[in-house]
């Protein structure tokens, strides 16, 4: 038979990779260049190129701006090595914006017109197709922020530590590219532990770790609206109000616990503790400085560290982790549920069910990850749970934070940190986008039945 006009047309629109799908294959891009770049024996100080293991989990961990490190960032790599890195976590972090949000406006384009006019007046800030301005946003953004971060960082350096000029900019610019993007990496062999007392360090620090997590869409509209927090949307308001809420619990509780861990904080007068204590906080929301030794904390900081860990920052930002305003719309449905209302209500609005499901499904799926992650861990190494499940978590949240054990895990193991990294980064960007783009009306529905809950 002959074939129609429009099979060709049909047939091209198959071989088209859907967005999630453009995603995963261009991060997997990124990786592998960034491997194979780092494999050069100029990438790396000593004699030869990293090996092809050392090389994939760098640059992994800088693509998904992680900070898990197998190596020493400082020592092992050559400055080409350490600039590759900083440019493999730009791309990283600014590709995760961007694409973040390029899908945020392919969903509400599948909706109908008036589903996208309300979504576009409740936005305030995006248009239906201006796309172009929504990417030179989030580059003037990440520069902006960047560049205020870097000089910063560098009078430090330069006025109270000694560096020379040339050396002082160099590390502002990484540490400030870091930050934002969440990543962690340092050019410190111990991190910031030798900051740790030094707010000149670490609030700037700090404050550009918490814009990142943010997420482009509220840092656009604070940008726009800052003084009318009446106009700003449902999701602005529960990401500032959760990074609020779990700054604050998150400094207190990690505080009180290593208030007197001589290994930690003990030594510390009681200012310097408290900013360890916020900095701490801070980092894991998705960032992986350290300015204290995360082995030798107490093992329920870890615990309470890996629950911040797991709940992250805000969606279309730098940070990872389920996100604030999924652990908010399941927050929101339990408390619903306990005082026995219909539906679930946030800021005045009603959230519409299939939010509901969205959420629990993303977070089923992130602790299937996790559990499966570590029991395999569990099964292939003789370290203790409690540390395998906060490599777990960290690599998952792409955090990067470490009780000392990455670089010593076998080889399985470190492929293990490596995809749970890339699953941490991607998953829940392109499975959520994925589920609000199938999602479908079926014109009927079953007899209901309830099974015995509890």
């Amino acid at each position: 038979m002959p074939r129609t006009p429009l099979e060709p047309v049909r047939a091209a629109r198959r071989r088209q990779l859907r967005p999630s799908q453009a995603i995963v294959a261009a991060f997997a891009g990124a990786i592998l260049a960034g491997t194979a770049i780092l494999m050069l024996p100029i990438a790396r100080t000593g004699p030869g190129g990293a090996s092809f293991l050392e090389a994939l989990f760098t640059a992994t961990s800088a693509v998904c701006v992680t900070g898990h490190v197998v190596v020493d960032t400082a020592t092992f790599w050559s400055p080409f090595g350490q600039i590759v890195i900083m440019v493999l976590i730009q791309v990283g972090g600014f590709g995760i914006m961007t694409f973040a949000s390029v899908i945020g406006l392919a969903v509400i384009r599948r909706m109908s017109l008036r589903s996208r006019i309300t979504a576009a007046a409740e936005a305030h800030s995006v248009g239906l197709g201006d796309v172009s301005a929504l990417l030179f946003g989030v580059i003037r953004i990440t520069l902006v922020i960047e560049a205020a971060v870097a000089v910063m960082l560098a009078l430090r350096f330069a006025a109270g530590y000694g560096e020379p000029i040339g050396r002082a900019v160099w590390l502002g610019l990484f540490h400030s590219v870091s930050s934002f993007n969440n990543a962690g990496f340092a050019l410190f062999s111990d991190n910031l532990m030798g900051f740790t007392t030094d707010p000149w360090i670490c609030l700037p620090i700090a404050a550009s770790i918490i814009l990142g997590g943010l997420g482009f869409p509220v840092i656009m509209q604070l940008l726009k609206h800052a003084r009318l927090p009446r106009v700003w949307t449902m999701n602005t308001r529960l990401v500032l109000a959760g990074t609020v809420s779990l700054l604050v619990l998150g400094s207190l509780y990690i505080t009180a616990i290593e208030w007197a861990n001589p290994a930690t904080l003990g030594p510390l007068d009681w200012p310097a503790k408290l900013l360890a204590g916020f900095f701490m906080s801070v980092q894991t929301r998705t960032a992986g400085f350290n300015s204290i030794d995360i082995a030798a904390m107490d093992p329920a900081s870890w615990f309470g560290m890996d629950v911040l860990m797991l709940i992250g920052g805000g969606p279309a930002g730098t940070a990872g982790g389920i996100k604030i305003t999924t652990f908010a719309v399941l927050f929101f449905i339990l408390l619903t549920e306990l005082r026995g209302q219909g539906a679930v209500n946030v800021f005045g609005k009603r959230l519409p069910r299939s939010v509901h499901r969205q959420a629990i499904t993303v977070v089923l799926l992130a602790v299937a990850v996790v559990v499966s992650a570590t029991v395999a861990l569990m099964l292939i190494t003789d370290v203790s749970m409690d540390r395998l499940l906060f490599e777990v978590v960290s690599a998952f949240g792409t955090v990067g934070l470490s009780t000392g054990i990455t670089a010593d895990l076998p080889v399985a193991g470190q492929l293990i940190l490596i995809l749970l990294m890339f699953i941490g980064r991607l998953g829940p960007i392109t499975f959520a986008s994925s589920l609000a783009l199938r999602e479908r009306r079926i014109p009927y529905e079953l007899p209901q039945e309830r099974p015995v809950i509890g």
